[in-house]
């Protein structure tokens, strides 16, 4: 018998990669899938890519979670609260919605509304100390997807003092997936087919998590429907405190990382080479007229965004290789 997990929420698109992850995972043996609408339901009926995997979603509730070493919540944001509370003190908790990551209960009640539930470790491991935070917690708080992308080219920029934390800009195109599984009309194909669509301009719910992440103090975010079902490709850019190179502040940030790749020089990231990995590819370099640091960064934000992340962090918080179940190279074509 492995280690007991357990996934709430399981029937949307981030709960459907962690039964994925978790499958193939060599220390993890599945014991509850929970889902709401769909209990009763074989996980297959709603994830045919897992027609493998024979298991019945239950209905979500603390004898079911409880009776699991470490409970996933992939749940929608501002729902996890309520779950979390359900399960005994002894089970480790990771939780890929919102509602434990900011600091601030006034930026929470701002982008989110309603009352703040707290704050857990933050689950980000390539941040300077985190590992050890993970490791030591038995309730961490999974990223955003936006806000790992943008964190990962931002954060050793501003650690290092290279670039302005008081000029980041943001434009970030990202697929589909990342706006959940509900039916709504803006997400159906003949909507997206062909079109790119900007949304929440200037008041994205990430925003609060990337300065609170990174150190930027200020911040302006584009956020881009893109008409593909999963990745996020985000140009991040600041201006330059001096002349340092800012490949060589990210070569050395990242130099011993099994999940972030500093691309070679000339050659750019692209959604397409993450999917379906926990990889996160970077580039950087210096606009030739605007002086303005540029980097531009891709990952899948089911994957590194999300569900791998998950993985990630519950292998540190599990005594495991951090590695564990996870892989840095993307499918293709």
């Amino acid at each position: 018998m492995g280690i007991r997990v357990a996934v709430a929420g399981a029937s949307g698109y981030a709960g459907g990669e962690l039964l994925r992850l978790i499958a193939g995972h060599p220390e993890f043996d599945l014991v509850a899938a929970t889902a709401h609408a769909h209990a009763g339901a074989p996980v297959a009926a709603v994830h045919p890519h897992l027609a493998a995997l024979d298991i019945t979603f239950a209905a979500t509730g603390p004898d079911v979670l409880s009776a699991a070493d470490l409970v996933f919540l992939a749940l929608p944001h501002g729902q996890s609260a309520a779950v979390a509370g359900q399960v005994s003190a002894g089970v480790k908790v990771v939780d890929l919605g919102a509602d434990f990551r900011l600091r601030d209960a006034g930026a929470w009640q701002r982008y989110y509304g309603g009352a703040h539930a707290g704050t857990w470790t933050y689950g980000l491991p390539e941040l300077p100390g985190a590992r050890q935070a993970i490791a030591a917690s038995t309730r961490v708080a999974n990223t955003g997807c936006y806000a790992a992308t943008i964190t990962l080219a931002l954060a050793p920029l501003i650690a290092a003092g290279a670039v302005e934390p008081d000029d980041v800009v943001v434009v970030a195109a990202s697929g589909t997936s990342g706006a959940g599984r509900s039916a709504t009309t803006r997400l159906l194909a003949t909507e997206v087919m062909g079109d790119l669509t900007p949304y929440k301009v200037g008041t994205h719910q990430h925003v609060p998590e990337i300065k609170q992440a990174t150190g930027a103090r200020s911040l302006s975010m584009t956020p881009v429907l893109a008409p593909m079902p999963r990745g996020i490709l985000a140009t991040v850019t600041a201006r330059p405190t001096g002349d340092a190179n800012p490949r060589d502040v990210l070569a050395q940030a990242y130099a011993d990382e099994p999940f972030v790749s500093l691309l070679p020089d000339g050659s750019w990231p692209r959604t397409a080479a993450t999917a379906g990995s926990n990889a996160c590819h970077l580039q950087a370099t210096t606009d030739a007229d605007a002086g303005r640091v540029i980097v531009v960064s891709a990952l899948d934000n089911l994957g590194k965004g999300a569900a791998g992340q998950a993985v990630q962090c519950a292998n540190l918080m599990l005594g495991l290789p951090e590695t564990a179940g996870l892989g840095a190279y993307g499918v293709a074509p």
